[in-house]
């Protein structure tokens, strides 16, 4: 296994780490144990196509990331109880198509998972080949632009903090437009 694999694999694991402890709701020595384990035996018995990561951290945007990943995390579980708690209709919701700018399978993975683990959004299909997620959003108001233009804005801060310069110059010159023709 060469140097660029067995870093893949690493971050790899790290992140099915991060997400085992999300899925757990905390972060405690057993669990990043325990999502340690779960991740080495995930990579075994279900290896990974190769997806490489060519990209650079950069702690400053990386830190705006994680910071409003969680404050996106907080404001949409208070919105989310409420809509269940209060009184009246029930709440509507929508399934929108975003093309995200950046087409890896990498952005195309990472994105889905972050937008996947903010309440009231959750990623119910992926066409690889045009790079747009479909996203089931909760209690929508009429302005599903607002809820495509969040996951953008996602997408812009995890390419920032781990993307590429190709991928940064991507984000920079494409013009987005949706399925359907509408920017």
């Amino acid at each position: 296994m060469n140097w660029r694999r067995a870093r893949d694999q690493v971050l790899t694991a790290g992140w099915l780490v991060v997400a085992w402890g999300l899925l757990w709701g905390e972060f405690t020595w057993g669990n990043l144990v325990g999502g340690a384990l779960v991740a080495v035996v995930v990579l075994a018995v279900f290896p990974l196509p190769r997806v490489t990561f060519d990209g650079r951290v950069r702690p400053l945007a990386l830190a705006h990331l994680v910071a409003r990943f969680v404050v996106e995390l907080v404001v949409a579980s208070v919105q989310v109880a409420w809509a269940a708690l209060r009184p009246g209709p029930w709440p509507r919701n929508a399934i929108i198509a975003v093309r995200l700018r950046v087409r890896t399978d990498l952005n195309l993975t990472l994105t889905a998972e972050l937008v996947s683990l903010v309440p009231g959004t959750l990623i119910v299909d992926v066409d690889r080949e045009s790079g747009t997620l479909y996203a089931h959003v909760f209690d929508v108001d009429g302005d599903l632009a607002a809820d495509r233009a969040r996951i953008l804005a996602l997408e812009t801060r995890l390419v920032r903090a781990l993307g590429s310069a190709a991928e940064l110059r991507q984000l920079s010159s494409t013009h987005h437009t949706e399925p359907g023709g509408t920017p």
